[in-house]
C-alpha cells in the first residue's frame, strides 16, 4: 500500500492539484483573507487527506479488480488445461488403437503372404508333376504311333510285312515266336486286327449291304467318339456282342475280365512248358483246367488282370473270345485318338468285321493255331 501510494503521489494530476492550492501572483486578497480567517489554515490539510484517502481507495479497488481478473484468467487456464489433458488422453487411446490395428494388419499380411507362397509352391510342384506325366504320355504315344506305322503302313500287297503275316515266315521262326511272345491286350489286338485286315481275300467274294440303322449310329458316334457305353452305337455292341462274348461260367472272374479289357489293363501271355505255378489256387485254374469255364481243358495261355500278379489259365476258346473283344476295343480307341485315316464307310465295315469275329468266338469258332 505504501508503494502504491508513492506511485499515485507521482501521478501528474495529483501534482497539478497541489499546484492549484498554491497562491497565485494575481490573487492578492486571498492571503489577506486567509490570514484574516482563523479557520482557513486547516483547509489545505483536510483536502490533502481527502485526496490521499481517495488514492488509497482507488488503489484498493484496482488491486481487487486485478486479483479478480487474474482469478478469472487462472480458472480459464485451468479449464483449458483440463480440456487439453482430456484431448491428450483421447489421442493417446487413438494412437494405441491404431498401433494395435497396424500390428494385427501386419501380422495378417505376413500370414497371407506365407499362405500364398505355400499355395504357389504346391501348385508349382503339381504343375511340374503333370508336365512330367504329360511328357511321358507324349513319348509313349509317339512310340505307339511309330510302331503302328511300322506294322500297318509299311505292309503292302507288293511288299508285305512278315511280322503281320506269320504264314509267310519259316516254320521254325513261327514256332519260336509262338512259344516266347508276351504282349499286352492292345499289342496282340493290333497285330491280330492288322493281320486279318490285310489277309488275302478268298476266291469267292461275299456280297454285303450297309445297314442304314447301324451306319447312322456309327456316323453319330464318329462325330464325337467316346468310350462311354451309354451312346446308342456302343450300347448295341455291348448288348449284342461284348456282353455275350465275355459271359463265362465264372461270373465274378468274367466281370473282372470285362473291366480289365475296358481299361486296357489285361495281359495275355503263353504258358511255357517248364513254367510251374507258384500258387495253385482253385480259382486260378491250371495248365489242365480253364479258370473261366471251369472245364478240364489244355490251357496254352494265361491272363493277368492289371498289376495284381495273379495269373489265370484259360482255354483256347476263352482266349479267342477275349482276343476278339480286345481287337474291337483297340480299333475304336484308335479311331477316338485320331490314328485311323480312312473313309467312314471303310471304318464301318472294319467295325462290322470285328463284330463278326466276336459273334463267331462266342459261338465257339476260333482259329486252330489258338
Amino acid at each position: 500500500s505504501q508503494v502504491s501510494f508513492e506511485e499515485e503521489s507521482q501521478n501528474p494530476p495529483a501534482v497539478g492539484h497541489w499546484k492549484s492550492l498554491m497562491p497565485s501572483k494575481g490573487d492578492k486578497e486571498e492571503p489577506e483573507s486567509g490570514c484574516q480567517d482563523a479557520g482557513g489554515v486547516d483547509e489545505p490539510q483536510s483536502t490533502e487527506q481527502l485526496n490521499v484517502s481517495r488514492l488509497r481507495s482507488s488503489s484498493v479497488e484496482i488491486r481487487e479488480k486485478g486479483s479478480e481478473f487474474l482469478r478469472d484468467e487462472l480458472h480459464k487456464a485451468q479449464k483449458e488445461l483440463k480440456l487439453k489433458d482430456k484431448e491428450c488422453e483421447r489421442l493417446s487411446k487413438v494412437r494405441e488403437q491404431l498401433e494395435q490395428e497396424l500390428e494385427e494388419l501386419t501380422a495378417s499380411l505376413f500370414e497371407e503372404a506365407h499362405k500364398m507362397v505355400r499355395e504357389a509352391n504346391t501348385k508349382q510342384a503339381a504343375a511340374e508333376k503333370q508336365l512330367r506325366e504329360a511328357r511321358g504320355k507324349i513319348d509313349m504315344l509317339q512310340a505307339e504311333v511309330t510302331a503302328l506305322k511300322t506294322l500297318v503302313i509299311t505292309s503292302t500287297p507288293s511288299s508285305p510285312n512278315r511280322e503281320l503275316h506269320p504264314q509267310l515266315q519259316s516254320p521254325s521262326k513261327a514256332g519260336f515266336r509262338k512259344g516266347h511272345g508276351r504282349n499286352k491286350s492292345t499289342s496282340s489286338a493290333m497285330v491280330s486286327a492288322a493281320s486279318q485286315s490285310l489277309a488275302p481275300e478268298p476266291a469267292s467274294r461275299e456280297c454285303r449291304e450297309v445297314d442304314s440303322i447301324l451306319f447312322a449310329e456309327f456316323q453319330a458316334w464318329k462325330e464325337s467318339p467316346t468310350l462311354d457305353k451309354s451312346c446308342s452305337f456302343l450300347d448295341r455292341i455291348y448288348r449284342e456282342d461284348v456282353g455275350p462274348c465275355l459271359d463265362f461260367t465264372k461270373q465274378e472272374l468274367s466281370e473282372l475280365v470285362r473291366v480289365a479289357v475296358e481299361q486296357n489293363t489285361l495281359t495275355i501271355e503263353p504258358v511255357a512248358s517248364q513254367a510251374v505255378p507258384v500258387v495253385a489256387a482253385e480259382e486260378c485254374g491250371g495248365p489242365k483246367k480253364c479258370a473261366l469255364s471251369g472245364l478240364p481243358r489244355t490251357c496254352k495261355h494265361r491272363i493277368m488282370l492289371g498289376d495284381s500278379g495273379n495269373y489265370y489259365y484259360i482255354s483256347p476258346s476263352c482266349r479267342a473270345r477275349i482276343t476278339a473283344v480286345c481287337n474291337f476295343f483297340t480299333y475304336i480307341r484308335y479311331i477316338q485318338q485320331g490314328l485311323v485315316r480312312q473313309d467312314v464307310e471303310l471304318m464301318y465295315w472294319e467295325v462290322m468285321r470285328l463284330r463278326r469275329e466276336m459273334s463267331l468266338a462266342k459261338l465257339g469258332f476260333y482259329p486252330s493255331e489258338m
